[in-house]
C-alpha cells in the first residue's frame, strides 16, 4: 500500500497534533481524514502553514498548562459518584459512558469526554479512571456506581 503525506489541522488520537507532518496509508487520508477535515496534503508551499499553526499550537498550549495544571488539583484522587438503574442482578441497564463521567466531573473542572480512559462500566462499585487535561498532564480520579 502507498503511503501518503498528510498535514494535520485537528488533533488526531494516536497520530498527532495540528501542525504536524505524518505518513499514513492512502486510503485513511481519503476516506477518513480529508472527509472529516483533520488533515490536508503535504505539499512543499505548505511549510509556512505549519510554521503557523505549530505558532498558534503552542500560544494555546502556553495558556492551557496552567489551566491544566488547575482542574489536575481539583481532580486529582477524588470519586465521582454516579447512580444508574440497576437489576436484581446487581447489572447495569446499559452503562456508564464518558459523557455520564464528564458531566459528574463538571462541578470540579471542565473535560472533554473523549479524553477520559476507563474500562467498561457495566455493574455496582469503585473503578479507576485518568483524563488527559494537557498532552502531558494526566489526573486519576475514580468513579463510583450506585444503583438508584
Amino acid at each position: 500500500m502507498a503511503e501518503t503525506k498528510v498535514i494535520l489541522t485537528k488533533n488526531v488520537p494516536n497520530l498527532g497534533h495540528p501542525g504536524d507532518v505524518v505518513d499514513v496509508k492512502s486510503g485513511y487520508a481519503r476516506n477518513y481524514l480529508f472527509p472529516q477535515n483533520l488533515a490536508f496534503a503535504w505539499s512543499k508551499g505548505a511549510e509556512a502553514q505549519i510554521v503557523a499553526m505549530k505558532r498558534a499550537r503552542l500560544a494555546k498550549a502556553v495558556a492551557t498548562r496552567e489551566e491544566a495544571i488547575a482542574a489536575k488539583d481539583a481532580i486529582e484522587g477524588t470519586t465521582v459518584e454516579i447512580a444508574a438503574k440497576v437489576s436484581e442482578s446487581g447489572k447495569l441497564f446499559g452503562g456508564i459512558s464518558a459523557e455520564k463521567i464528564a458531566i459528574a466531573l463538571s462541578s470540579k473542572a471542565a473535560v472533554n469526554p473523549k479524553a477520559i480512559e476507563v474500562e467498561t462500566i457495566k455493574t455496582t462499585g469503585d473503578f479507576p479512571a485518568k483524563v488527559a487535561l494537557h498532552p502531558e498532564i494526566t489526573a486519576s480520579f475514580f468513579v463510583k456506581v450506585v444503583a438508584e
